[in-house]
């Protein structure tokens, strides 16, 4: 398991959960994550070393162009597995890559310089809840996110190393 932010981290996510913020975020964050891959070699992105997350380069296979599609995407690891929250920032439906990894559960995964193999599935019940309270230990913002969406429960996918 990844350490928790620090509190200078955890002051950022306070500030980065704000409505406001949060709608600049989502246009820029992932071109700058982009940006600090590319130059790190695969082995940094600058959203995730700035507030302490684990963060994690996925490629999927898009549900409706079957076309790949990549993206860094906050996680949270435990033992081999990772924990996907699709919380979309409290946004009324699911994230895009949320319905590409249902209809396409085999993705490809780079972190920290290192690309592997996973399945993904959508987590329920207790396991859902086990991640989902890791999640929020992490960042008090998806507690937020669950407000601003509160028509629908957060799913919390799975992905699990491919055998």
């Amino acid at each position: 398991m990844h350490p928790h932010p620090n509190m200078f981290q955890r002051g950022l996510l306070n500030f980065f959960m704000q409505k406001p913020v949060t709608a600049m975020l989502i246009s820029i964050q992932y071109r700058v994550d982009g940006f600090f891959w590319k130059i790190s070699g695969g082995r940094l992105f600058f959203s995730s070393k700035l507030v302490g997350i684990p963060a994690f380069r996925i490629t999927s296979i898009g549900a409706k162009s079957k076309q790949p599609r990549t993206l860094v995407l906050y996680g949270f690891s435990e033992d081999e597995k990772i924990a996907l929250i699709c919380s979309n920032f409290g946004r009324a439906h699911n994230p895009s890559w949320y319905y590409n990894l249902k209809a396409n559960p085999k993705c490809q995964v780079e972190w920290k310089g290192k690309s592997r193999e996973y399945i993904a599935r959508e987590s329920q019940g207790e396991e859902r809840e086990r991640y989902w309270n890791m999640a929020v230990s992490y960042y008090k913002g998806y507690e937020l996110y669950a407000i601003r969406a509160a028509h629908r429960q957060i799913p919390v996918m799975v992905l699990e190393p491919a055998k």
